[in-house]
C-alpha cells in the first residue's frame, strides 16, 4: 500500500488547528517547539499538505486544549462531506483564517449592545458590497 496524498480532510483538519492555535495566541514556532517539530511542519499541517498521524493529532488536541472531535470536525459534522456545491469562501473555517478575521469576530462578540452589533454588521457588510462594485 502506497503513502496517499493528503485531502479535503487534512485540509480541514489543518485550517481547525490554525483557528485553535490562533485562538490560544500561539506561534506556529511555539506549537513546534511542544511538538518537537519544525514550524515549517506545523505550516504543512496547517496548509493540509502533510497528513498528521492519530497519535501527533492527540497531542496537538492537548496542546491547544480542545477535544480531539474538535480538530476532526466531529462537533459541526463538515468533515467527510461532500462540498461539490460550496465554495472555499462560503466555509466559516476558510473564513476564519483571512488575517485579522479571528480579531474581528473577538471584537464584534465584546459588544453587548445588540443594536450596536447590528449596526457594526451593517457597515461591514456596506463596505463589502461597496468593494464588490470597485
Amino acid at each position: 500500500m502506497g503513502i496517499r496524498s493528503t485531502d479535503q480532510i487534512d485540509l480541514e483538519v489543518g485550517r481547525r488547528i490554525r483557528i485553535q492555535r490562533k485562538n490560544l495566541k500561539l506561534s506556529q514556532t511555539a506549537l513546534a517547539d511542544q511538538l518537537g517539530i519544525t514550524f515549517q511542519q506545523v505550516q504543512k499541517y496547517e496548509n493540509g499538505k502533510n497528513r498528521i498521524s492519530a497519535g501527533r493529532l492527540s497531542v496537538i488536541a492537548r496542546i491547544l486544549q480542545v477535544p480531539i472531535t474538535t480538530l476532526l470536525g466531529a462537533d459541526d459534522g463538515h468533515i467527510g462531506k461532500s462540498r461539490k456545491n460550496q465554495d472555499d469562501a462560503s466555509s466559516p473555517l476558510k473564513l476564519l483564517t483571512i488575517p485579522g478575521a479571528l480579531q474581528l469576530v473577538r471584537a464584534y462578540g465584546k459588544i453587548a449592545d445588540r443594536k450596536m452589533r447590528r449596526s457594526v454588521l451593517q457597515i461591514v457588510e456596506n463596505i463589502a458590497a461597496h468593494r464588490r462594485k470597485l
